[in-house]
């Protein structure tokens, strides 16, 4: 059997995971962040359209920030608990200030979705700008109720 090399997010003990900002891993000067906007195996999950929702508006807005041309992804966790962000020569006070800023933005948001057309978006009709605001007013409550120190609980 051939052996393969476990990957980091699963060294990770979520049964300690809280919502907040983690980075998760630093390749070179490339940093990920784990935006935890759900505690992982709890059963609160977001569903598609919202997880699909924030990633359209947030992508948009963290690409439009002080950091946005080092934006290297955004975008959801299969686990349905939160969402990866990739940057290059991160600084964590910068990232999390440009992610305050593009959540600020979204709950704030008047007019169309990002993205929310057919030659845009493979799936443009499972869009929801309410439930994006829903979300990230969720999560910016989180980042800003606690000290956010990016390390993960071991």
């Amino acid at each position: 059997m051939e052996k393969v090399k476990k990957i980091a997010s699963f060294t990770v003990d979520h049964d300690l995971l809280r919502e907040g900002i983690y980075v998760s891993r630093v390749d070179g000067d490339v940093t990920t962040y784990d935006l935890r906007t759900r505690v992982p195996n709890a059963g609160d999950y977001m569903d598609n359209l919202t997880m699909h929702s924030v990633e359209h508006m947030i992508a948009t807005y963290i690409r439009s920030s002080e950091i946005g041309e080092r934006v290297i992804y955004f975008g959801p966790m299969g686990c349905q608990t939160g969402f990866y962000l990739l940057v290059r020569e991160a600084d964590n006070a910068e990232v999390l200030s440009a992610l305050v800023g593009a959540l600020r933005k979204t709950v704030e948001h008047e007019g169309e979705m990002f993205g929310a057309v057919r030659r845009e978006c493979g799936n443009y009709k499972n869009l929801d700008l309410s439930a994006a605001k829903a979300e990230c007013k969720r999560y910016l409550e989180i980042l800003e109720s606690r000290g956010n120190d990016f390390t993960y609980a071991r």
